[in-house]
């Protein structure tokens, strides 16, 4: 008796402790990094991309808004495979939740700027069912999405002297 008992205790702890690393995963799947440019957080995406992911990722990155005033949002899907999306979320889901990512951001007032779509990346996107990306800002990469939010707001980078 007192062997299953134990092992009924063990098999709590280690359910226990398999939430808490769960919970630790999906902190450290999508961080949020405050940028150089006031007011912007950017959001690097790496991994596997699925529809709870997303919106993991979507509500982390919406209680950040009000706390820390944010104006923009950058998010970088350069390390996000063409491959990946097709055999776990589809580009016809992704499609529908970068949508709604980017409604929810702009009713709080936050624009959403998306960097990193490869070209067949881009091409899978459009020719999905929604047709709702003339709302989306894209740029090639983080560089020159960086440059368009720095020009939006009069800034620029110089070199020190």
């Amino acid at each position: 008796m007192n062997k299953v008992q134990d092992t009924t205790e063990e098999i709590i702890a280690l359910k226990e402790k398999i939430i808490v690393y769960e919970k630790l995963i999906e902190e450290l799947s999508a961080p949020i990094i405050p940028s150089i440019v006031p007011d912007t957080i950017l959001v690097p995406l790496t991994g596997v991309l699925s529809v709870q992911r997303f919106m993991l990722i979507q509500e982390k990155i919406v209680r950040r808004i009000p706390s820390n005033d944010i104006l923009t949002v950058i998010i970088d899907f350069t390390d996000i495979s063409t491959l990946e999306v097709e055999e776990n979320m589809g580009y016809d889901n992704l499609s529908e939740k970068i949508n709604e990512l980017v409604s929810v951001l702009k009713l709080m007032g936050t624009e959403t700027i998306f960097v990193g779509f490869s070209p067949a990346f881009a091409q899978h996107l459009i020719l999905s069912k929604v047709d709702n990306f003339n709302q989306i800002r894209a740029f090639t990469n983080f560089r020159a999405g960086l440059q368009y939010l720095l020009d939006q707001k009069g800034m620029e980078i110089v070199e020190k002297k």
